[in-house]
């Protein structure tokens, strides 16, 4: 579904099975964010190609984490002129205890290459500038999207629509997720843009959703 100009939007909706939401930022960028698990990644490019929107055109596959129902798709994107980016401490994760959790779901551990490094500060996609965060938490190397231009920010699993990531898997950290959250609540937001659930639209909803989160939900991380 197409959102903005360049923004589409790839909500995971089906209640049965687990997968993640994904986007694509078109224009001379072409990145996917998040492109899910390997078993659904041909859904998500025919629902791309009835937008209009060729995959061998992507460039970039950017991971927010490295969970399965994130980042196993990204295996699938062989190309070499399509740079696969994931941040430094993830991959250090992936490598031990990130890995056996594709085992706990019955998932083979995927070799996936990294092209880029994401690490926290400015980063160039097409030609276009985007703002890296740091926000572990959820995972130790989670990294949130912003993209000035707009206003948009892509979170990950970091916060969702009035709820946010799971602190129950290895490698979670609740005290480092709230202070994610609140890292990212001054960010001048638009367009809030989750690994999970709706999107939140509008500065002011985008607002009321943060300090929902930080006064209901954060007494309630352990």
């Amino acid at each position: 579904m197409k959102l903005l100009d360049d923004i589409y939007v790839y909500e995971w909706t089906n209640p049965l099975a687990n997968n993640c939401n994904s986007y694509y930022i078109g224009g001379n960028v072409r990145a996917i964010i998040d492109p899910g698990l390997k078993e659904y990644l041909p859904g998500l490019l025919k629902n791309m190609t009835e937008d209009g929107i060729d995959a061998g055109d992507v460039k970039y596959i950017i991971n927010t984490h490295s969970h399965p129902d994130h980042y196993e798709a990204s295996g699938s994107f062989n190309d070499p002129d399509i740079k696969i980016g994931l941040n430094d401490k993830e991959m250090e994760f992936f490598e031990t205890i990130g890995a056996e959790m594709f085992r706990w779901f019955g998932l083979d551990p995927p070799r996936i290459r990294t092209d880029i490094i994401l690490k926290e500060g400015s980063i160039t996609l097409g030609d276009e500038i985007f703002e890296i965060f740091l926000t572990p938490g959820h995972s130790p190397g989670s990294i949130s999207l912003y993209q000035a231009k707009g206003n948009i920010l892509f979170s990950g699993d970091v916060i969702f629509d009035h709820n946010v990531g799971r602190t129950d898997f290895p490698g979670c950290d609740s005290a480092l997720l709230k202070k994610s959250i609140l890292t990212l609540a001054k960010l001048d937001i638009d367009y809030l843009l989750p690994g999970h659930m709706g999107i939140v639209q509008g500065n002011d909803n985008v607002k009321e959703n943060f300090q929902s989160v930080i006064k209901n939900i954060f007494p309630y991380i352990s």
